[in-house]
């Protein structure tokens, strides 16, 4: 009776060299797989230090908008903008950059939103990052006519940090004829929702 095959003994450097990829393999795909979006984001470069909102709304009744907001500054055309002036009228303030995604999504809903309102709600823009030929293709990209302020020193965030964070971008804040923040969107500013909080500002005694 013939006996048993022995059974081959694995090769230990085989075995070796296998444990040392599996090593190396798992910490990777941990990595891939916890890694979070604001992760990838800073490491592709792009929208690098902004952070998009959340799509969040928020209203303010009357009673608890508190003072009018000081906002100044220069828009590219190199008019004056001074919020002193915004008193009587509804204002829209949205901070943007040309490379930021969501500002790309929502520039269409705004376009349409400023030329429907034209004559009772105004406009501006606030640039966070943008040189003058970087914003100005991207409005005539999205056929956006409004005025935008440079603000790369950060100035006007600044001043409205009690109601935009530093980091959220897109950031649309809906000003009312006191000039007040009387509702504010973070991220994407749908058409419909912005349109309501403008007209129920308008519809609004000063």
């Amino acid at each position: 009776m013939p006996l048993p095959s022995p059974v081959p003994r694995p090769d230990r450097r085989a075995l070796l060299r296998y444990a040392v990829v599996l090593a190396a393999a798992v910490p990777l795909a941990a990595c891939s797989a916890a890694e979070d979006p604001l992760a990838a984001q800073a490491r592709a470069g792009n929208n690098k230090n902004y952070i998009a909102g959340d799509g969040s709304v928020e209203e303010y009744a009357p009673e608890s908008r508190g003072e009018a907001v000081r906002v100044s500054g220069t828009t590219y055309d190199g008019d004056a903008v001074d919020s002193a002036d915004w008193a009587g009228q509804v204002t829209v303030l949205n901070f943007w950059y040309a490379a930021c995604a969501p500002c790309r999504v929502e520039a269409p809903h705004l376009a349409e939103l400023s030329a429907e309102f034209a004559e009772e709600v105004r406009f501006v823009g606030v640039n966070v990052r943008d040189e003058q030929a970087t914003a100005a293709a991207f409005e005539r990209t999205f056929g956006i006519e409004y005025p935008s302020m440079p603000d790369r020193d950060g100035a006007i965030l600044l001043a409205m940090t009690d109601f935009v964070p530093p980091q959220a971008v897109p950031t649309t804040l809906v000003i009312d004829k006191r000039g007040r923040v009387a509702a504010r969107i973070l991220g994407v500013a749908e058409k419909s929702t912005l349109k309501t909080l403008i007209a129920d500002r308008v519809a609004e005694t000063a």
